[in-house]
């Protein structure tokens, strides 16, 4: 079972997760929106799996790089 992180591209703020622990999603399916900008960047996944855990909630701060999130595959 592989790690994959899920990595924000921009600096911001976690506006919503629209994802739950243990569900599966596949390659470029949205898993948080960050809001930088008054504009809404999705965190997508760069490959299939399932989310393992969160490192932010809603309304973190995040930067640009930071990972977000863990899934397995």
């Amino acid at each position: 079972m592989a790690e994959i992180e899920a990595k924000t591209e921009v600096t911001g703020s976690v506006w919503k997760i629209v994802t739950e622990l243990g569900q599966r999603v596949e390659a470029g399916e949205t898993i948080m929106i960050i809001e930088s900008m008054k504009m809404e960047i999705p965190v997508m996944s760069e490959e299939g799996g399932v989310i393992q855990r969160f490192l932010v909630e809603e309304t973190t701060p995040v930067s640009e790089g930071q990972v977000v999130a863990i899934l397995t595959t």
